[in-house]
């Protein structure tokens, strides 16, 4: 099931997505759970994501005409505020080899300040002072539960869904930090540079194994093309590899890295990262206000 969050006529609910059509669940359950009223952060803090929890308000409301709405009157707004975002560098061995660097032979982790997310159709500012910005389109996934040290085999009970995350990134102050032997964070945490979205796929639908084709259109052409297939870290290896030194918290965004390609962008541009089974991430890129 597709959950997102969405705006309409100056309020917000959480709906689940079927084709071009959107079913209002806060609505549909106000009656007998007041657990969604508090949004999807409410929701990973009591440990009620699953796809299980959606379906019995789907079923409340499905039959009611007044809890649907079509998917193009409605705003795209943030999905919730993660604890953390932790993000994979160099996790595809072809983009590792484009900017001259060998695979890794362990995982390489940094994060993304979680105030950098931006929702599905709002614009990544584009800051000329920054000098070259590349998007890098990824598969993300979400922890439903807390999780520490965690074992590769049990791993896929500790995920509760699959989002898409672009992990816009300020590639020249990110080379000068790396010269200068200094963290890769602010390159990667300015204000929009963290696109995630459109919603969130349960975990029912996607495994944590599973082959997923991704691509990278800007203004409608193909930049970047890959395959989850090619992850150097699969997601079991990383949950158990991450949870070892670091525990996880649900609600915890962990975005699996980028394929071959990498490539600058500028204002005017419209960013489209497609993740199969998941769907299309848009963002317009806009010039900083001078």
């Amino acid at each position: 099931m597709k959950i997102g969050h969405f705006g309409y006529s100056g309020s917000h609910f959480l709906g689940a997505v079927f084709a071009d059509r959107v079913i209002d669940l806060t609505e549909a359950g106000q009656n007998s759970r007041e657990a969604l009223t508090h949004g999807l952060t409410g929701l990973f803090r009591t440990g009620s994501f699953s796809a299980e929890f959606f379906h019995s308000f789907y079923e409340q409301g499905k039959d009611r005409e007044g809890l649907w709405h079509d998917l193009e009157d409605l705003s795209f707004l943030p999905l919730y505020r993660p604890g953390k975002i932790i993000c994979l560098g160099l996790n595809y061995a072809e983009h590792a080899a484009e900017g001259g660097r060998e695979a890794p032979v362990e995982p390489i982790y940094f994060e993304k300040a979680v105030s950098a997310i931006i929702a599905n159709g709002e614009a990544v500012i584009y800051d000329e002072n920054l000098g070259r910005i590349d998007p890098e389109p990824e598969l993300a996934f979400i922890i439903g539960k807390r999780a520490a040290k965690i074992s590769e085999a049990m791993a896929h009970e500790y995920i509760a869904g699959y989002t898409i995350v672009n992990d816009v990134t300020a590639r020249d102050m990110q080379g000068k930090d790396v010269e200068n032997r200094m963290p890769w964070y602010r390159s990667k945490s300015i204000d929009t540079f963290c696109p995630v979205g459109p919603w969130i796929v349960t975990s029912d639908e996607i495994g944590p194994l599973e082959p997923l084709d991704i691509r990278l259109k800007v203004n409608g052409k193909v930049r970047q093309a890959g395959t989850t297939a090619d992850l150097i870290f699969k997601i079991p290896s990383l949950i158990a590899s991450i949870s070892s030194l670091i525990t996880l918290e649900a609600g915890d965004i962990v975005s699996t890295g980028t394929p071959a390609g990498i490539t600058p962008i500028y204002p005017g541009d419209l960013l489209e990262v497609e993740v199969e089974k998941i769907g299309v991430l848009k963002n317009p890129v806009k010039r900083a206000l001078s």
